[in-house]
């Protein structure tokens, strides 16, 4: 079995990881496309970006930390190094979202969000990722990939209901209805 080389195809063979690295590669050009352009295109991938970081944080909250705890040689570890990377880029990015694009000090931000959820990805790529290949049959990180796809494919884009402002809900609204379906998703049994 290869360890996390390219991403495959999306199909019945792609598995949670090779989902998870097409969405580290999607991460990245959107960090590019919200720094290198402004107005409209700008707020357009800033939001990709944070609908995108949302199904992918909450599902390797829910799925790939818990699998990795129980890995050989230093899961629980591995797993709080990621925990504590995705603390400090989520406190970065409720801040770029509650100044929007046009904030002053959001260039700056994006920026050090970048590097920050860049190199969270490259050390889950490094240790997490094929340690996963390595221990747990592909069946399961087949239907997990499946699990995943369909949260993704189903959730809003728009603002959640149960936020309490207009800036909250501005802020925190489209990422909670997002955890929200993946979370759904991700718990439902699944057939196969």
């Amino acid at each position: 079995m290869p360890e996390t080389g390219a991403p495959a195809t999306p199909g019945p063979e792609e598995d949670v990881v090779d989902l998870l690295l097409a969405q580290h590669a999607r991460v990245e050009q959107l960090f590019l496309l919200v720094i290198g352009s402004t107005g409209d295109t700008r707020r357009e991938a800033f939001d990709e970006l944070v609908h995108l970081l949302a199904v992918h944080e909450t599902a390797e909250e829910e799925v790939i930390h818990p699998l990795a705890r129980n890995l050989p040689g230093g899961g629980d570890a591995m797993v709080d190094d990621r925990l504590a990377e995705e603390r400090q880029a989520k406190e970065t990015l409720k801040t770029l979202i509650a100044g929007g694009v046009d904030a002053e000090g959001f260039d700056t931000g994006i920026i050090l969000l970048r590097d920050a959820v860049l190199t969270h990805a490259r050390y889950e790529e490094r240790y997490e990722f094929p340690q996963l290949r390595q221990h747990v049959p592909g069946d399961r990180l087949r239907t997990l990939a499946g699990a995943v796809r369909a949260a993704e494919a189903t959730a809003p884009t728009r603002p959640h209901p149960s936020a309490q402002s207009a800036k909250g809900n501005l802020a925190a609204g489209p990422a909670l209805a997002v955890v929200d379906r993946v979370r759904d998703a991700l718990r439902k049994p699944s057939a196969g």
